[in-house]
């Protein structure tokens, strides 16, 4: 529990630790493997992310928020998709929770979704249903 009562979210950590045991990853293989795949020039080719942070996030220890880049080389090391990474990682570090239509063409991010009462929950997807975009013929 965190200091105003909420759930520590662990959703990137979670993640990392899952990717890592899929593809057999040791941290130090990881760290070699987060490069940013849009870095240029002096940027190119450097790993983002260091041993031992990575182990601190894959163990759900305390670290700095990633900024953008960082998660595009985590995406890379982990060889997921960016928008799996970016949205464990506003889970974790900012309580934001990704709210998809039923039928998976619309989303939202909400501030705290798993936290609502399950009446609250139902109104953020209804309204998401009415106003998805209508499917293309």
């Amino acid at each position: 529990m965190t200091a105003d009562g909420t759930r520590e979210r662990t959703d990137l950590s979670d993640l990392v630790a899952e990717r890592m045991e899929e593809l057999k990853l040791s941290f130090r293989r990881l760290e070699e493997l987060c490069i940013d795949p849009e870095a240029e020039g002096d940027a190119s080719g450097a790993p983002l992310w260091k041993r031992g942070t990575l182990e601190n996030l894959a163990k759900g220890r305390p670290i700095k928020a990633p900024d953008i880049p960082q998660l595009r080389a985590l995406a890379a090391g982990i060889e997921v998709h960016i928008s799996v990474v970016q949205e464990a990682a506003g889970s974790q570090f900012l309580g934001i929770d990704t709210v998809w239509s039923q039928d998976k063409q619309a989303r939202t991010f909400v501030r705290g979704f798993r936290d609502m009462s399950p009446e609250d929950q139902a109104l953020v997807l209804a309204f998401i249903e009415e106003k998805a975009p209508l499917p293309r013929n």
